[in-house]
């Protein structure tokens, strides 16, 4: 099946791929820069950052203007520059690229494509940072960019290939503040229906689907690996007044049979919520609305605290006999959370 490219308005670029999809260069994600043909102006790295692009005006460096992207000399001799990244999981389906040039205007990259391979065992990193690796795939072709604006491209039909690094290419040259490649996580399950491991996290192919309301802090990091470094990489929704609750639902990552769940308040101090509150609900094609009477309540309103893990195990949690797909995590009445662990064993369906 042909790929077919579709360029998608700004104003619909989250709610294109926020609810169903992941970033799979996420730098939170640990994916790593292996490589790039020049980075002058600014450093590749930055393309990878969680966080907006800001700007520095007047800020000047040996090099030139500070940005906060990446910036490569002017006259490039090559047909294009590019940037070797390994993804952050173990691999992925691509179904969207964002390419974000703010602030890059007079100097952003005229047009863009995107190319994969999938390469496995320890030499793999080393063999596609090499310029004359000859494996690469057409992911994207090249596409028209426009200067200091978020613009993005679905990607639709072709093989469904999984890829475990992709290069970033830029036509001839000029920057980029940010790059996005949403998709779908291709985890590396335990073999053993035993074993318990976090069935919510992103690198086993969790994603947070829906949520009440995200104005500090997104739903996706609540299933990013690690503790994070600040409330910015957290979850976090507005004051309310009155009687109010917040909620996110995670669609997890396999199917699986719970047995413990972490709530982490890291860094919300004077800002964590009062109460959590945990349901869970099968699995399905579609996500459950909030709702819905699907919802089974697996954990009741339980005081939480700041700046600390949370652990209800087997002796607080409910209906754990049962099979889950879904899993909604409920703050009462409002307030931030930095990560959510699901743990438990695949259904032996699934394995």
């Amino acid at each position: 099946m042909a790929t077919t490219v579709t360029r998608v308005p700004v104003g619909d670029i989250d709610t294109t791929f926020k609810s169903n999809s992941v970033d799979l260069v996420n730098k939170a994600l640990g994916s790593r820069i292996l490589s790039f043909s020049d980075e002058w102006f600014a450093a590749a790295e930055n393309l990878t950052t969680s966080t907006p692009p800001v700007r520095k005006p007047g800020v000047f460096t040996y090099a030139g203007a500070w940005y906060d992207g990446w910036e490569t000399r002017r006259h490039n001799p090559e047909p294009f520059d590019w940037v070797v990244i390994r993804l952050g999981v173990a691999s992925g389906r691509v179904k969207g690229v964002e390419i974000d040039t703010a602030f890059f205007n007079g100097n952003h990259a005229p047009e863009v494509g995107v190319q994969g391979c999938f390469v496995t065992g320890d030499d793999g990193d080393d063999k596609v940072k090499s310029k004359d690796f000859p494996d690469w795939e057409t992911i994207m072709e090249r596409q028209e960019c426009g200067p200091s604006q978020r613009q993005a491209w679905l990607i639709t039909g072709g093989s469904g290939k999984a890829y475990t690094h992709v290069r970033l290419q830029m036509f001839p040259d000029g920057g980029i503040a940010r790059f996005r490649l949403y998709g779908e996580v291709m985890p590396v399950l335990p073999a053993d229906v035993n074993e318990v491991f976090d069935l919510a996290a992103t690198v086993n192919g969790g994603v947070a689907v829906q949520c009440s309301d995200q104005h500090f802090g997104t739903k996706d990091n609540l299933l990013l690996p690690g503790r994070g470094v600040d409330m910015g990489d957290g979850w976090e929704t507005a004051r309310s007044r009155g009687e109010h609750i917040d909620w996110t639902i995670i669609k997890l990552g396999t199917p699986g049979l719970l047995e413990k769940v972490v709530i982490d308040t890291a860094h919300f101090r004077g800002n964590f919520p009062q109460q959590v509150q945990v349901f869970a609900a099968p699995a399905a094609e579609q996500a459950p609305a909030h709702a819905d009477a699907v919802w089974s309540e697996i954990l009741t309103p339980q005081k939480t605290g700041p700046d600390v893990e949370h652990v209800y195990d087997g002796t607080v949690l409910r209906h754990t006999d049962n099979v889950y797909g879904f899993v909604k995590l409920v703050i009462i009445p409002d307030g931030g959370v930095k990560r959510i662990r699901v743990f438990g064993r695949q259904s032996p369906k699934t394995v």
